[in-house]
């Protein structure tokens, strides 16, 4: 009877570890804030209740059996809910941080301290608790996560003041802040290339742009032999642009672009353009700032309310440096800039006019740090798109599917629309939009009618509004596919005929927390 019971309870625990797994996975991508987890578990209940999940509640019929068929069953049933709970594949799979590794064991000492109590209690107890403590381990995850909240913090802490110690050191370093509500990452590979051309230059790697993101780039890869630090900020709530500002002191800033993402955190777009602009607060009357001039909330804040610092406006309508000639083709595009009365035609194979704009910005501050235009040409000609970002494939696929937002959506589908084939737009929408997200997501169905020939609509959040918004603008309603899966959605794509050529655009691509 003893070994039936350690067998109950170490499946008990092998059960809860593997939905920690999963549930600790959906605490890393929400940033390990405790209400965004919360408000998480309440929008995926059904994820988190449902058939496969509730199966530990079967272990409380056997707790008034024998004692030894009581622990054999109910192990027997958390063995086989242990094996459907194995979490799957995931398209961002959880980072096994020191953080995490921390919550691991906060996670394992909770759950292996509560199986060594249930072993001194009697097998109605013992079960009960089992079977509640299996059905509730996303309450546990929580609960780790603020038993670990103050250690964290004076972790998180201790960095930052190294952070900021190694950056008060480096006078000579010139430090570049990247933000706006999409194009950052762009800009931010753009510029260093284009810096790259005469300096030793640093950026924070990939979608690195949060306050330990940036921490972490300048511990492990600022070296003294660097010259110019790119530190890409990005922000979900007030107040994150200033943290990372106040870290790194930047004399230089580029705001590539404000609009509505991330409203379910920020709630309005005055709280977006005040964020965003904290960064412009944090500028020295010697630096500069460059922003997108063709931006009505950039404009509009500009006269409102100026910086100490200079300010460069770029783009294609309005900007100290201006875009002209632009020529946008199937290979990429080729555009005239001019700045202070000096003109450069430059050829890149980037597609999309926000890509131009971006280019632009990045064009502005090479020119301002001393490179000339003619240096700039080669650089730009060899300018890759980024990953995922309007990434034009070999097999006729146009990669767009990171973190999709509505000015850039509308500029994927308007590339979409130049080519002469069959065009297919594949997109699950939007989300992070709060209260506006079904509008949103309706009028991109709206615009999206005149850019594509057949819609695939994935998932079944954000489908309603964007096929609503699609039958309203006309859209053939038997050309609209609406499936639960990417795979699903691409299965069912590649069995439609088709006359021709194909070009396909994969639209953003849901976190696995959506």
């Amino acid at each position: 009877m003893i070994i039936a019971k350690l067998c109950m309870l170490i499946c008990g625990v092998v059960l809860c570890a593997l939905e920690a797994w999963f549930y600790t996975h959906m605490l890393q991508l929400n940033s390990y804030r405790p209400e965004r987890y919360r408000k998480w578990c309440t929008d995926n209940d059904k994820r988190i209740v449902n058939v496969r999940t509730l199966l530990p509640a079967l272990l409380f019929p056997t707790m008034f059996l024998p004692e030894l068929y009581a622990y054999s069953v109910s192990a027997v049933l958390l063995a086989v809910t242990a094996i459907l709970n194995i979490p799957k594949k995931a398209k961002k799979p959880l980072v096994v941080t020191a953080r995490v590794k921390r919550l691991f064991v906060t996670e394992g000492v909770l759950f292996v301290g509560i199986a060594v109590g249930c072993f001194f209690l009697s097998s109605l107890r013992a079960i009960g608790i089992i079977a509640v403590l299996s059905i509730t381990v996303f309450l546990w995850i929580g609960l780790a996560n603020y038993i670990n909240l103050p250690l964290e913090k004076a972790i998180a802490n201790r960095y930052v003041r190294d952070a900021k110690r190694r950056i008060t050191e480096r006078p000579d370093l010139t430090v570049i802040g990247i933000t706006g509500s999409y194009g950052k990452t762009s800009t931010k590979n753009f510029l260093h290339a284009l810096l790259s051309v005469r300096y030793n230059v640093l950026m924070t790697p990939e979608s690195y742009n949060t306050t330990m993101g940036v921490v972490r780039t300048i511990r492990e890869r600022l070296r003294p032999s660097h010259q110019i630090f790119i530190a890409e900020m990005g922000a979900k709530n007030t107040g994150d642009i200033a943290e990372i500002c106040d870290l790194v002191s930047p004399q230089y800033g580029i705001i590539s672009s404000i609009g509505e993402q991330h409203l379910e955190t920020f709630k309005t777009i005055d709280n977006i353009v005040a964020t965003k602009f904290e960064l412009a607060d944090a500028l020295p009357s010697d630096g500069a700032l460059f922003a997108c001039g063709d931006n009505p909330y950039i404009r509009s804040r500009l006269q409102e309310k100026a910086p100490l610092c200079p300010t460069v406006l770029y783009g294609l309508e309005n900007g100290d440096v201006c875009v002209s000639d632009l020529h946008v083709s199937l290979t990429g595009s080729t555009f005239t800039i001019t700045v202070n009365g000096e003109s450069q035609t430059f050829t890149t194979k980037l597609l999309g006019v926000h890509n131009i704009q971006n280019l632009a910005g990045c064009i502005a501050v090479a020119y301002h740090l001393g490179i000339s235009l003619p240096e700039m040409a080669y650089a730009v000609r060899l300018l890759k798109p980024v990953e995922h970002r309007l990434q034009l494939l070999p097999n006729g696929y146009i990669d767009d599917a990171y973190n999709s937002n509505p000015a850039g959506f509308r500029g994927a589908l308007d590339v979409l629309k130049q080519f002469d084939a069959e065009r297919v737009l594949v997109t699950p929408g939007m989300v992070e939009l709060g209260e506006r997200q079904d509008a949103l997501n309706r009028e991109l169905g709206e615009y999206a009618a005149n850019c594509c020939d057949i819609a695939v609509l994935v998932g079944l959040k954000q489908a309603p509004p964007l096929r609503e918004g699609l039958l309203a603008a006309g859209f053939p309603e038997q050309h609209i596919l609406v499936v639960p899966t990417l795979n699903e959605g691409l299965q069912a794509l590649n069995q439609l005929p088709c006359n021709g050529t194909r070009i396909v655009l994969l639209e953003n691509d849901l976190p696995d927390n959506f």
